[in-house]
């Protein structure tokens, strides 16, 4: 068997994130020019050995009744947790088929960190995609796009109901997307109970997705605070306490929902000016979120870097949890000036201007 690389792109979130937690509710999503790549290929003395670029050493791992654990009987190391996930969920569909996974030797480079400082690009979803179709196409499995997000989706709700799925979306089709996030517990037992075959197969509750064209003449700026944050420390506190369930959730995520459709709208009918009037809008509901909750969204330099895209005529916002991570900014693509200007007064604040663009491409293998 030759070896297999796949390919699969970071993400940033639009509009619409922590409302996409909730399985139904919209978001937008582009995936990013920087990758995860991960090689398949044979190994010996292990059942699947796992080395990244992220760790000094490579992990040994042995297959047990419950998955894969330690070479030394310990369990698998917590820091390949999607990865392991990932392979695990292979193995478990080749199982059904009457087959069984070969020794593997998984190795990971990524572009979404630097110097192990991840960027809040979608680093774990943009792994787990690309471990599952470089594992799948190695032991002769081809999977459609559909195919490869469910079972990224499988194995990253096996370690955390609690993530949407976007970033694996984004990595599996690429491009502007429309994402509605499955419920993720009804498709976990679902797998549990109909196995993971027919799950494949199956309508998903809450789940949708469609390609959306790109603004025609904006120009998407990044921004790094330089400041990770959590994504799951963050979403989790909304799922604990009075929170859910209560008016104040209510209207959260029906302000989000109108202004992630007003936004679907305009992209659609090309509409670059209302585009901008909702990243404005998507601002000011994270910002409510924020002030209601004490999420602690906003930080210092997120704030910073949203008021400079402001004035010079720009609409902007945090990607993703916040907390720290990666902000973006929209703003006429012929201001080249404003540009210029934005980059250097984020740099001014403690924002790294990030040379990111729009991947239009899904991840490969071959």
């Amino acid at each position: 068997m030759t070896g297999t690389v796949s390919h699969a792109p970071g993400k940033l979130f639009v509009a619409g994130e922590y409302a996409v937690l909730e399985p139904g509710h919209p978001a937008i999503l582009v995936a990013v020019d920087r990758q995860v790549g991960v090689t398949v290929s044979g190994t010996d003395g292990a059942d699947v050995v796992i080395d990244s670029d992220l760790r000094p050493t490579p992990a040994r791992l042995r297959r047990r009744g419950d998955g894969l654990g330690g070479d030394d009987g310990g369990p698998a190391p917590d820091d390949l947790g999607h990865v392991v996930s990932a392979i695990e969920v292979v193995d478990g569909l080749l199982t059904e088929r009457g087959l069984r996974m070969p020794p593997l030797h998984v190795s990971i480079s990524s572009r979404l960190h630097r110097d192990g400082t991840k960027f809040g690009l979608g680093s774990s979803g943009a792994v787990t995609v690309a471990t599952v179709t470089a594992v799948a196409t190695y032991c002769g499995v081809d999977l459609s796009p559909d195919v490869r997000f469910r079972l990224a989706m499988l194995a990253t709700a096996r370690r955390d109901t609690g993530s949407s799925g976007g970033d694996l979306a984004a990595s599996v089709w690429g491009g502007w997307i429309a994402y509605h996030a499955p419920d993720r517990v009804a498709v976990l037992d679902m797998a549990r109970r109909r196995g993971i075959g027919e799950t494949l197969r199956a309508p998903w509750p809450g789940f949708g997705l469609r390609r959306l064209p790109p603004p025609r003449g904006l120009a998407l700026e990044v921004g790094w605070t330089g400041q990770p944050a959590s994504t799951a420390a963050l979403a989790g506190r909304l799922a604990t306490g009075q929170w859910r369930g209560s008016t104040a959730q209510r209207n959260f995520l029906a302000r989000s929902d109108e202004c992630v459709r007003a936004s679907i709208r305009a992209l659609e009918r090309g509409d670059d000016h209302e585009v901008l009037h909702q990243i404005r809008g998507a601002r000011r509901v994270l910002a409510e979120l924020d002030d209601d909750v004490r999420l602690g969204i906003f930080t210092t330099r997120l704030t910073a870097l949203c008021d400079a895209a402001e004035a010079v005529g720009g609409a902007a916002k945090p990607s993703g949890a916040g907390g720290g991570d990666c902000g973006i900014a929209l703003l006429d693509a012929t201001a080249t000036r404003e540009i210029v200007q934005l980059r250097e007064d984020w740099a001014a604040v403690g924002v790294l201007p990030m040379p990111i663009h729009v991947q239009s491409t899904n991840g490969s293998a071959g």
